[in-house]
């Protein structure tokens, strides 16, 4: 397929690459482009990239408005009607824009009902150190925790709660895995993330920096809301543990208290994205309630 001759284009319009799904033999450097996207579904590509693939309109506009964050931008021409500005804003920045067909989409996007939206972006962790240079009040560290999901959902709570960053301990899974990207709802790009620092080592640089670390852990006897329960007016660090099996006794043995979230009905338990919301919103409102 060739390119569109230049002046066919309306003035001041950005320059647009059309891609065809069909294309035989996925010659010339769109295609590349493509391939390249393509594969960041792979750890070890974004790895290497320092690159990952952000899904949905949601997701790419909450990378819009981050600072040099999205460096490309796939649209299919129906995602392009029904949001004009997500492409006019990406090119405005210097993201490159390409237009592909919907079988194309569907390759590059890992939901069954692609939005038509598809962004390329920067990695946007940091080192443990500048996150505590903010002086965090809260933070959310999480254990080997390996269901995408739930860690992106934890990430959204841990946003919505006002927390100062969150911390994937190298046993988690990857905050750029596409799951967990979708879960998030865009606020991987909101507020601070570590990835793959050990853990000791994070736990050891939050205290330090003044913070308590309370673990939450189902079998732990002390309640939350207990009289005398853990003080949520200190800045805390909040250690969350594996879907399955929860936080082993050594690294329990890392926090300074351990709470278990209170079970009123005949509920077994609860999962890890309910629980963080239970313990996140209960520090919030207390440390809220300090500082006004």
């Amino acid at each position: 397929m060739t390119a569109r001759d230049p002046r066919d284009r309306p003035a001041g319009h950005a320059t647009r690459i059309r891609l065809h799904p069909q294309a035989p033999g996925a010659l010339g450097p769109r295609a590349a482009r493509v391939k390249a996207a393509r594969q960041l579904a792979k750890r070890a590509f974004r790895e290497r990239e320092r690159l990952f693939l952000a899904e949905g309109p949601q997701a790419v506009r909450e990378a819009l408005a981050a600072a040099d964050v999205l460096t490309e931008l796939f649209v299919t021409s129906q995602g392009r009607a029904r949001h004009p500005e997500l492409a006019e804003l990406a090119a405005s920045r210097g993201a490159g824009v390409h237009e592909v067909g919907g079988e194309l989409m569907a390759e590059l996007a890992q939901t069954v009902t692609p939005q038509g939206v598809l962004g390329v972006c920067r990695f946007v962790d940091q080192p443990l150190p500048d996150l505590l240079a903010a002086g965090p009040r809260l933070v959310v560290v999480l254990a080997s925790v390996r269901d995408p999901g739930n860690a992106g959902t934890v990430l959204r709570t841990a946003d919505a709660a006002g927390a100062g960053g969150v911390v994937f301990a190298a046993a988690s899974v990857d905050p750029y895995n596409s799951k967990c990207v979708r879960a998030s709802a865009g606020s991987l790009f909101h507020l601070p993330v570590v990835a793959g620092h050990d853990l000791g080592g994070a736990l050891a640089g939050l205290r330090a920096a003044g913070m308590q670390v309370l673990a939450a852990d189902g079998s732990a006897t002390r309640l939350l809301d207990a009289p005398g329960g853990p003080d949520l007016t200190r800045p805390t660090a909040w250690l969350f543990g594996n879907e399955a099996w929860g936080l082993p006794d050594s690294l329990l043995a890392l926090a300074d208290e351990v709470v278990a979230v209170p079970i009123y009905g005949r509920a077994e338990s609860l999962n890890l994205a309910a629980a963080a919301a239970v313990c996140l919103y209960a520090s919030a409102r207390q440390l809220r309630a300090t500082t006004g």
